[in-house]
C-alpha cells in the first residue's frame, strides 16, 4: 500500500514518470491489485496514450469487472483510440448499464456518446437518467459545463426551470 499511495501522490504532483517507477517495483501480486490498474490507467490517460491506457483499462476489466472504473475507462479510452470512436465506446459501456444500474456516471457517459453520435433523444433519456441515478443538481452542473451535451444544453436548462 505504500507504493500504491506513493505512486498517487506522484501522479498528483504531475509526475507520471516517478509514479510508474513505484508501480514497478510493486510484486506480481501486487501488481495486478485493482489500485494499481487504476494509477496505471490514470498515467496512460495523462499522456494521452489510448493504446495503452485501453490495455490497462481491459485488465481492469478483466481482473475486477464488478468495479465501474474499468468500464468507464476502457470505453473512455475506445473513444480515443485512432479506429475505434464513439460507437467502439458505447457499444463498450451498454453493458454496464444494466451490470451498475445505481451508476449515475455510466448513464452520464451514455448520454455524451448518444449525443455526439447525432442521437440525441436518446441521449437526452441517458442524461435523464443518469440525474435519476446520482445527484440531480450536480449532473445538471456537470452536463452544463460538458461539450459533449452541447446540443441539449437548451434542454438541461430549460428542464432545470421547470
Amino acid at each position: 500500500m505504500h507504493r500504491l499511495r506513493a505512486a498517487q501522490g506522484w501522479i498528483e504532483l504531475g509526475l507520471p514518470g516517478e509514479a510508474t517507477l513505484e508501480l514497478d517495483q510493486l510484486t506480481s501480486e501486487g501488481k495486478s491489485h485493482a489500485m494499481t490498474l487504476e494509477l496505471r490507467w490514470a498515467i496512460e490517460a495523462a499522456a494521452e496514450a489510448w493504446d495503452r491506457a485501453l490495455e490497462q483499462a481491459e485488465r481492469q476489466v478483466a481482473t475486477n469487472p464488478t468495479l465501474v472504473s474499468g468500464w468507464i475507462h476502457r470505453a473512455y479510452s475506445l473513444r480515443r483510440v485512432p479506429g475505434r470512436g464513439l460507437e467502439a465506446a458505447l457499444a463498450a459501456l451498454l453493458p454496464a448499464a444494466t451490470l451498475f444500474p445505481e451508476e449515475s456516471m455510466v448513464a452520464y457517459n451514455l448520454a455524451c456518446y448518444l449525443v455526439q453520435l447525432d442521437r440525441v433523444e436518446e441521449g437526452w433519456r441517458w442524461y435523464l437518467e443518469a440525474q435519476a441515478r446520482g445527484d440531480a443538481p450536480t449532473v445538471r452542473k456537470l452536463a452544463l459545463a460538458d461539450p459533449d451535451l452541447q446540443p441539449i444544453w437548451p434542454r438541461i436548462s430549460a428542464e432545470a426551470g421547470r
